[in-house]
Parts: structure tokens; C-alpha cells; sequence
């Protein structure tokens, strides 16, 4: 997928856990940990804002555009 996800490096930089983020963005473990790992097929605007207030960033630090190769 051409779009890759930094959740797992801003939370290293701010030193939170998928617990505290969880709790803080509302929504379940199981759903953030398919965020975090790259397996998500959308992310719900209400979501992305939830995690750059929880994360203090813009979008663009959580997510960025890597074209496939041949592309």
C-alpha cells in the first residue's frame, strides 16, 4: 500500500503506550494496534484527529505517501 503509517515511531518519540494512546483516543486496543501495524484499509477522519490531539502532530506526521515501485 502506497500509504504508510508512523503511529509506532511518534508514539517511541512521546513515550506512550497503546494503552494510555487507546484511552485518550477512545477507541479499542485491538482497533489501534491494526493502525499501528500497518493493516488498516481507512482511517476515519475522527480518528486521525483524535490521534494528532493525543499525539500533539500534524497528519502529515502520521502518515505518508510512498509510491509503489514501478510507479
Amino acid at each position: 500500500m502506497p500509504i504508510k503509517i508512523h503511529l509506532d515511531s511518534l508514539m517511541s518519540k512521546k513515550k506512550i503506550s497503546l494503552n494510555e494512546l487507546s484511552q485518550k483516543v477512545g477507541i479499542t486496543l485491538s482497533n489501534l494496534s491494526i493502525i499501528k501495524n500497518q493493516k488498516s484499509k481507512a482511517i476515519r477522519m475522527s480518528t486521525l484527529d483524535a490521534l494528532c490531539k493525543a499525539l500533539d502532530c500534524q497528519p502529515g506526521d502520521l502518515l505518508e505517501y510512498v509510491p509503489a515501485e514501478g510507479e
